[in-house]
């Protein structure tokens, strides 16, 4: 996040998260790497009980859409992520792997999730990486598209009827008149 700029946190709203690489290098320019980011997410959002509702990994910065988590703090957890994904791939580097701060932007609306979360998938399409949102593998888009289920788990309906299914939440029986 930019020096200057206030963090609103505690405020029970989604948060729309950026954070960079070191000088915008493209440490998550393979597969590997990306795979990595989205294994740590995941590991991140079990252990603070964080709901990932979009992200994208992009070679050189990351998106996230979330909200603040259950366990901790979202400082806490984004710390966590960034640390783990840098002891995994920086090992013996001589400069840091991210920039020390990220962005944080408040999501208060539902047009304003929409707004972030459109712009999350079609950040590889901008960039032209690839032609459709669906071709870049490392993001939320084909869960959306099609329920797919990826390494982190999304928070929408598909994942809501997913657990209904499996008896993991109860479904709510209306009563009839």
């Amino acid at each position: 996040m930019p020096w200057g700029l206030k963090r609103f946190q505690q405020s029970h709203q989604l948060h729309f998260l950026t954070f960079s690489c070191y000088r915008r290098r493209p440490n998550f320019g393979n597969p590997e790497s990306r795979l990595t980011l989205e294994s740590a997410l995941e590991r991140v959002r079990e252990q603070f009980a964080l709901c990932v509702y979009g992200y994208v990994v992009m070679p050189e910065h990351v998106h996230l859409l979330v909200n603040e988590p259950e366990r901790g703090t979202l400082a806490q957890a984004m710390q966590s992520l960034k640390q783990g994904v840098a002891r995994r791939l920086a090992l013996r580097a001589a400069d840091p792997f991210w920039e020390a701060r990220y962005f944080d932007f408040n999501v208060w609306s539902e047009k304003k999730f929409v707004e972030k979360l459109r712009y999350i998938h079609r950040n590889p399409v901008q960039r032209g990486l690839v032609a459709r949102p669906e071709d870049w593998r490392w993001s939320s888009f084909r869960h959306y598209a099609t329920g797919d289920i990826g390494l982190v788990e999304i928070e929408s309906q598909w994942t809501a009827r997913r657990r209904e299914r499996a008896g993991i939440i109860p479904t709510v029986r209306m009563r009839s008149a």
